[in-house]
């Protein structure tokens, strides 16, 4: 029977109950839901609310009921709606009387509210760490391969002469900013709402800041109709791993691409990958795909939720009883795919040798070619223009940049002299020796800032 029909002369509609029951998926607040009702129970307790030895029986029913939930034992009985109503049921016919008392000075709206929190709070900390470790592995590639060229592409063309370990870096550096936007939501996430009551507040001389101590909170909410109806953090969270997955996608693009025989720039692990059905040759990077393809769902749960919160008013409404499968959702493909292909990464064999021969036919030193004539007076535009007419004539030549004479090379400008010839992907890329650039020495700097940053953490 359920706890909260008094007002009602009918019992519900047997397809009404099914549609608005949650518990099928908020079961697996069970954890954090009996963590705020301990709390909960202690302050009330702890203010005379009820009495201390009520708040005792009711912490210990509750501890009873988390190890039944994790041995299997406890039956959940959709009849009661969602998790919340599960675990108070159950606690009044463990110790009776006294179970009734936990829901004094609070509400389901609160309750929720702070059992999302501390959820969203934990896969937050989870989704920080998982970014750490995949940034640990790039920074350990960059590392190991400090010294490997390979063609930069632009529009998926040849460009310029990059060293790999930058190549990585730049991953290293959408992860940090991913960790940064989940660490910012992490603060507005760690407020606690409990005491808020269904909208209003409540009339008992509760402790909210206790409560808050004891659930591990920075900071109590200022405002109880925000703090039932707030789904920022979760809006933000969705926000933040779409973004995050984004970036995981466009890596998981170029291991694709590099897989391939047309790079073969590497091999993924056997582990990580999937054979045919009919075709016996083939090494499928299905990992890699399916993280690509994963991106979809994460979007699509942010647009289905801000499209839920964009005309509530004020303050709980059961739409906001959608907010919960998609972001269980979220946090599983997020941390999932953070988890996979972390070991996808490490597992990776580099082939330096094919990265170096693709250098090769792409003319990939026409910019330093270029920027050769500038530094003997020429404009740019005038050195792009007879660069430009140079490497036409080479690709119909089948010479490549490193092997045209210099008398060749004079056929399109006068200043160009011996030293021309001594242009090499080595040089080219140590000229780039700004902050930022591809040099050796910029690139050796970059490692030990993320290093640091790793370690500052």
């Amino acid at each position: 029977m359920s706890l909260i029909r008094g007002r009602f002369q009918a019992d519900v509609n047997e397809q009404a109950k099914e549609y608005s029951a949650s518990l099928p998926f908020d079961w697996r607040l069970y954890h954090y839901d009996i963590a705020g009702s301990i709390a909960h129970a202690r302050m009330l307790g702890r203010q005379g609310i009820i009495p201390r030895e009520d708040s005792l029986k009711i912490v210990r029913g509750l501890k009873a009921i988390e190890k039944e939930i994790e041995k299997g034992d406890f039956h959940f009985d959709n009849d009661l709606e969602d998790i919340h109503m599960a675990i108070e049921s159950r606690l009044t016919e463990l110790i009776g009387e006294a179970g009734a008392k936990l829901h004094t000075a609070r509400s389901r709206n609160d309750q929720v509210a702070l059992d999302t929190r501390l959820f969203a709070k934990d896969a937050l900390e989870d989704a920080i760490l998982g970014l750490r470790l995949i940034q640990e592995t790039l920074v350990g590639l960059a590392e190991t391969h400090r010294k490997v060229i390979l063609p930069g592409y632009t529009h998926l063309q040849r460009a310029q002469p990059v060293l790999l370990a930058h190549h990585f870096l730049a991953y290293f550096e959408m992860f940090e900013r991913d960790r940064a936007r989940f660490r910012d939501c992490l603060r507005r996430a760690d407020i606690m709402p409990l005491g808020s009551g269904a909208l209003a507040g409540v009339t008992y001389p509760v402790d909210r800041k206790y409560v808050a101590r004891q659930l591990g909170f920075r900071a109590i909410s200022a405002n109880s109709l925000d703090a039932v109806s707030d789904r920022d953090y979760i809006l933000e969270f969705e926000a933040a791993a779409s973004v995050c997955m984004m970036h995981l996608s466009r890596l998981a693009e170029e291991m694709i691409l590099w897989s391939s025989a047309e790079f073969a720039f590497i091999e993924l692990d056997d582990s990580y990958t999937h054979g045919s059905s009919i075709m016996p040759q083939k090494k499928n990077p299905d990992v890699a795909e399916l993280a690509r393809g994963k991106v979809g769902r994460v979007y699509g749960h942010l647009m289905a939720l801000l499209t839920v919160m964009k005309g509530l008013p004020l303050a709980y409404n059961s739409d906001m009883q959608e907010d919960k499968e998609g972001f269980f959702d979220v946090v599983d493909t997020l941390l999932s795919t953070l988890e996979v292909f972390e070991g996808m990464l490490r597992s990776a064999k580099i082939n330096a040798k094919k990265m170096g021969e693709a250098l090769d036919n792409g003319y990939l030193l026409a910019t330093d070619v270029a920027d050769y004539l500038v530094r003997r007076g020429e404009t740019f535009r005038a050195a792009h223009e007879a660069v430009g007419k140079l490497v036409n004539w080479a690709i119909k030549a089948n010479q490549p940049l490193d092997r045209i004479s210099l008398k060749d090379y004079q056929r399109f400008s006068p200043l160009f002299e011996d030293d021309v010839c001594l242009l090499t992907y080595d040089s080219s890329i140590a000229a780039r020796n700004n902050p930022g650039g591809t040099a050796p020495e910029q690139v050796d700097k970059a490692l030990k800032a993320a290093r640091r940053a790793l370690v500052e953490e």
